[in-house]
């Protein structure tokens, strides 16, 4: 990568932490401390603040990302740290949940993710892409076991309004980093591969296969928002845990998980096993569900099942991702991951409503039974999934004199040894194939693109 792009990959990956770190950070502590406000007590109330952000989240996520490609990156970033900023400042002023979802509603309509992806998309090479996707990725797994271990501790010092103050302070500082690191992009285009394009929407949505997968986020977090409901309760009045000794829970389990993740996900990529590995951890993830519901009131019992459901977690996380890029057309990969990245902010939402709903009319039983049945309709739903080729996705760009007839081209692609997908966009000047992940022809390629 060069200087630019390190410097705009890292940049983008730190204001993505940033932000989402706000809103990691009131996961783990929210449950326990809005019972010390008016309507604390309703746990209706409490779900429904908890994931009202997730719903104007999805609202939001593709226009804004869409209204981007009309007046700018920067501009529709700036204006969603802003909207973060306004919601937070309203959540820490309030005094009653009912001002808090409020608050919590104007920061998710900040959904800048799109905009920040396509801003990222304009600043790198297509050859560069992926990589700096991948530091994205990595930097929203860091800052949710950051604020995992850290939010406990964090609240009993400043409190919940005190976290929503925090908030609303990264995300101003998020502003000055826009301003002061990220560089501004040279021209700002379309790209197939990071954006959501509404004329492959319909396919998207029609694919099999993307929509298991599409399924499978949505009751991925869904069952994590309603355990957060549950979670902070049962450690302090079960476990008997201080709330601000909970880290002493999260920070082992999250560190097995994420240990235990890495030698699955090399397995199933470098071995051709990814539906195996993926269908194993949906199995074992349902298998924590039934455990919490079985038995989550001991702290032995409340650390074994989350063991299990952090390495399950951690490698669904890891692998839905990959999945997405392998199963879906070479030009419509950014679609496919904006409907996933929607269904993945509505799972947010219908699972914090939905976990605080049965918690309130009939304590923690029925929420993990919600969940095990989520994960268990995931589990069969998985089972028709078909094994993605063993392929990744290749990024060119193509010179304008090579544009004259991308439809030869695409088709000349197509006949290399390993290419198993050739699409050439010439309004974008990119060439996307999917190849073989070993022994595909790509000195042949760059003969072709006169690379």
């Amino acid at each position: 990568m060069s200087p630019l792009e390190l410097r705009a990959s890292a940049g983008l990956a730190g204001l993505y932490a940033l932000r989402m770190l706000g809103m990691f950070l009131v996961l783990p502590v929210f449950a326990l401390y809005a019972r010390q406000l008016p309507g604390g007590d309703n746990h209706t109330l409490v779900g429904f603040a908890l994931g009202i952000y997730g719903l104007t989240q999805a609202m939001l996520q593709l226009p804004l990302g869409m209204l981007s490609d009309r007046i700018g990156r920067k501009p529709v970033i700036y204006g969603g740290l802003l909207m973060l900023i306004l919601g937070s400042v309203v959540a820490a002023l309030a005094h009653d949940l009912v001002w808090i979802a409020i608050g919590r509603a104007i920061a998710g309509a900040g959904a800048i993710s799109a905009a920040i992806t396509a801003l990222l998309a304009d600043l790198t090479r297509e050859e560069n892409r992926t990589k700096a996707m991948a530091m994205v990725g990595g930097s929203i797994g860091v800052t949710f076991a950051v604020s995992l271990v850290a939010a406990p501790a964090l609240a009993g010092q400043i409190g919940l309004s005190g976290i929503f103050w925090l908030t609303a302070g990264l995300a101003l500082a998020a502003i000055a980093g826009v301003w002061k690191i990220i560089p501004d992009p040279s021209q700002s285009r379309f790209h197939s591969d990071a954006e959501a394009n509404p004329k492959r929407l319909g396919d998207v949505l029609r694919d099999p296969q993307l929509l298991r997968l599409n399924y499978g986020v949505f009751a991925l977090h869904a069952a994590q928002m309603a355990l957060f409901v549950t979670l902070p309760l049962a450690l302090v009045e079960t476990a008997g845990l201080a709330s601000s000794e909970h880290w002493k829970i999260y920070l082992p389990v999250m560190a097995v998980g994420f240990v235990l993740m890495v030698p699955a996900v090399i397995v199933a990529e470098t071995r051709n096993k990814l539906k195996q590995v993926f269908l194993a951890a949906v199995a074992l993830m349902l298998l924590a569900q039934l455990g919490m519901a079985g038995g989550f009131d001991t702290v032995p019992r409340i650390v074994a099942w989350l063991g299990v459901y952090f390495i399950a977690f951690n490698i669904l996380e890891a692998t839905q991702p990959s999945l997405i890029s392998k199963i879906a057309p070479a030009d419509a990969k950014g679609t496919a991951m904006g409907v996933y990245n929607t269904t993945q902010a509505l799972g947010f939402a219908v699972g914090s409503a939905a976990g605080g709903w049965l918690y309130h009319h009939g304590g923690a039983l029925p929420v993990h039974v919600f969940c095990a049945v989520l994960i268990g309709i995931w589990l069969l739903v998985t089972l028709g999934l078909k094994p993605p080729m063993p392929v990744r996705t290749m990024m060119y760009h193509i010179a304008d004199a090579q544009l004259g007839n991308a439809a030869e081209l695409a088709r000349q692609l197509a006949r290399l040894d390993g290419v198993k997908e050739a699409v050439v966009i010439a309004e974008e000047g990119v060439a996307y194939l999917k190849v073989l992940r070993e022994g595909w022809d790509e000195a042949g390629a760059k003969r072709l693109l006169d690379l």
